[in-house]
């Protein structure tokens, strides 16, 4: 039972998220009742789910949202602000449920009674709202009577009190039903509950007893029942079920047909003369009076089968089994490298095939099985809108949050490292970026502001970008404010981008105010830091007036990467191949400047990392070098190696607890011949050679002697 409860704890957890991202799309679309519908069977499933389980208090509170949210699909209440806010309010507490879950603390509980108490108040001022409503539906143009008998009379709202309608239902289930852990039985007693029913077990499909599975379930239900709910309900009986059973509801009559003893005998003697389900169309026969047409009834019945064929076969797995999953791929790519190594030192064609074809599945095996790690990056930016519309409101800002390219799929790993770092980011768009709606329009801007947070593919690479339409950043400001800081000195003339470069750097702050949202200087140089443990990359862009952009650069896994192999000395070395931009050979005597390691190429300076002198190897003043050149935000910079071996597919291993603190190296990969090579961390290497003055000899000389290439 306990992996039972930790499914559903993951399920609902699901739910709630989607329950959160659907109100806040109804936020924006109040009088969309397709987005209503799907809140209430968010709800309805919850509870469904929860009462299964044994979670009463989460069944008893989400029983309680959801009779609001019938009232509001039943047209006898409109989404307004208070609606909305109490649902969002519940959604944090639904959390606090779950994670609480049969422990729950005093506070928590408090707070439950607390919103059920104003959930009760708005339930139970219903009346007033249906009263005025009515009065505004008197006031409307009347409809003749004889344009009210030609209208659709079959109604999915429930009817008014005292007022019945008849239908029939016709319920087989699918007949693995058990396997779902779902009781077909719950959903029968949860119809007949709705009101006076006539129920018959169709046992047409039952087989022999030698052929009888137990664990399949053979029978089907038809059921007439009168009730007053209206047909809504009746559907909700069969919403865990619907997309996988055979389902009919149709309405019979408006009326309790069921207190016609002639109707009842009539429906009786055509069960008793067949074993199979009888259908709609003969039971309406039997009907006394004249039934209704059957419009919103088709319509149901079209609504489920598009449902069926929407159906998306899925399975949930534990994260931990697909990490193995991704360990034992990495272990065949490096398995498969040996093999192809061995095979072309052993000159055996037939093992050479062999090894070929191995090399195929296994990037194949790698393809589909990084498609499976790959999650949408929607899971992430979901939980942002929330961040906005809250902030935005204790900020007295108008804002509008707009995201695009939330299919953009990345690493599930790099996805859950990025939330700090937006999150900061928007904090600081919404604090610092954005105006107040005065401010705006005295500045001819609109008194709403917009964030715009964008994803998309750039090659090998997810791009993602955070936009604001505010103040934007003064990098006068900014340097004068490195300036007083003594980051900089007065003197030294720096690019707008290296100004703006400026706000990552620890404790940087040009706020003069310091809120509970920024201004401490603390968040933007940790952004950088774990963007970078990320091997991603991050700049900012901003304009006087304008707006900011921050964009975010990342590869789309950490597991594998497409390095360029390298020699130095008599170690290899993997330069990851998305950051290198070329690769020139260079004597010695054609750098430009010894002391500060810078060489011309193509005409410009491009300052240089002697690896060899860098890990206090011999150099030798002779040898024809190479200059792996990379790029690094703006710049380019080279790494002298001894040897380029050539292309190589990486699968990364984690360093040991000793090289925990080494910023040159981000991790390991085995190669084909069973040796060690340690992958390097260009992005690390360059921006920590930069804080330390490295680069400033080949800051904007003209070159004087170009390099052979």
């Amino acid at each position: 039972m306990d992996n039972f409860r930790r499914k559903f704890v993951e399920e609902a957890s699901d739910l709630i998220d989607n329950l959160e991202a659907t109100v806040l799309e109804l936020e924006d679309r109040p009088t969309d009742s397709s987005i209503v519908q799907r809140v209430f069977r968010i709800m309805h499933t919850l509870k469904g789910n929860s009462s299964m389980f044994g979670f009463t208090q989460i069944d008893r509170f989400t029983h309680q949202m959801e009779t609001i949210y019938d009232q509001i699909r039943s047209n006898e209440r409109e989404v307004d602000s208070t609606v909305l806010d109490l649902t969002l309010r519940s959604v944090d507490h639904l959390r606090s449920l779950l994670r609480e879950s049969g422990q729950e603390s005093a506070e928590v509980m408090e707070e439950q009674e607390e919103l059920m108490r104003v959930m009760s108040d708005i339930i139970e001022g219903r009346a007033t709202v249906l009263e005025k409503k009515k009065s505004l539906d008197s006031k409307s143009d009347g409809v003749s009577a004889e344009r009210s008998q030609a209208a659709v009379s079959v109604s999915t709202e429930p009817v008014a009190e005292g007022q019945y309608a008849t239908y029939y239902v016709r319920y087989a289930p699918v007949s693995d039903i058990f396997g779902n852990g779902t009781n077909p039985l719950y959903q029968v007693d949860e119809l007949c509950a709705l009101g006076q029913a006539l129920v018959r077990t169709c046992m047409d499909k039952v087989p022999k007893l030698e052929q009888m599975d137990p664990s399949f379930c053979y029978t089907a239900w038809e059921v007439i029942i009168a009730t007053q709910k209206g047909q809504n309900a009746i559907d909700d009986v069969f919403i865990f079920v619907e997309g996988d059973s055979d389902l009919e509801v149709q309405q019979l009559s408006a009326g309790n047909l069921l207190t016609n003893q002639d109707f009842v005998s009539s429906v009786q003697r055509l069960w008793e003369r067949s074993e199979k389900p009888v259908g709609s169309e003969e039971i309406r026969k039997e009907i006394p009076v004249q039934p209704v047409e059957q419009k919103v009834a088709s319509q149901s019945g079209e609504r489920r089968s598009a449902a069926k064929d929407m159906s998306i076969s899925s399975v949930r797995v534990a994260s931990e089994k697909l990490d193995e999953l991704m360990n034992l791929v990495s272990e065949l790519v490096t398995t498969q490298a040996r093999l192809t190594l061995f095979s072309e030192e052993s000159n055996m064609p037939g093992l050479t095939v062999i090894a070929e074809n191995v090399q195929k599945l296994s990037r194949q095996l790698r393809d589909i099985a990084f498609s499976i790690v790959l999650i949408p990056i929607e899971t992430l930016i979901t939980r942002f809108h929330r961040l906005v519309r809250d902030l935005s409101r204790s900020l007295n800002k108008d804002v509008r949050f707009v995201t695009e390219g939330t299919d953009t799929e990345m690493d599930k790993t790099i996805i859950e490292g990025l939330s700090d770092p937006l999150m900061h980011i928007l904090r600081n768009s919404l604090d610092h970026g954005i105006e107040d709606a005065e401010t705006r329009i005295r500045a001819g801007k609109p008194a709403q502001g917009t964030i715009l947070l964008r994803s998309f593919y750039s090659g090998t690479n997810v791009m993602i970008q955070v936009s604001d339409d505010g103040a934007g950043m003064d990098p006068k400001v900014i340097q004068a404010k490195a300036v007083e800081r003594g980051i900089v000195s007065a003197d030294r003339k720096l690019s707008k981008r290296e100004i703006l470069e400026l706000v990552f750097l620890p404790g940087f702050s040009t706020s003069k105010v310091v809120t509970e949202v920024s201004g401490r200087g603390v968040g933007m140089d940790v952004v950088k830091r774990k963007i970078m443990e990320l091997r991603g990359e991050v700049e900012v862009d901003s304009e006087i007036g304008v707006g900011t952009t921050i964009t975010i650069k990342l590869p789309l896994t950490l597991s594998i990467i497409d390095g360029l192999l390298v020699r130095v000395h008599e170690t290899n070395y993997v330069i990851p191949l998305s950051s290198v931009d070329k690769i020139y050979a260079v004597q010695h005597e054609k750098v430009v400047d010894q002391f500060n390691d810078v060489v011309v190429l193509d005409g410009r300076q491009v300052p240089f990392f002697n690896l060899r002198k860098e890990f206090s190897l011999p150099e030798f003043p002779d040898k024809m070098e190479q200059v792996i050149v990379v790029n690094y935000e703006e710049r380019k910079v080279g790494f002298v190696v001894d040897l380029v071996v050539g292309e190589y597919q990486a699968v990364l291993k984690p360093l040991g607890r000793h090289y925990k603190n080494q910023d040159m190296i981000s991790g390991a990969t085995i190669l084909g011949d069973g040796t060690v090579a340690l992958v390097m961390d260009t992005n690390r290497i360059i921006s920590g050679f930069s804080k330390q003055g490295r680069f400033a000899a080949a800051g904007g000389a003209q070159p004087q002697v170009e390099a052979k290439n």
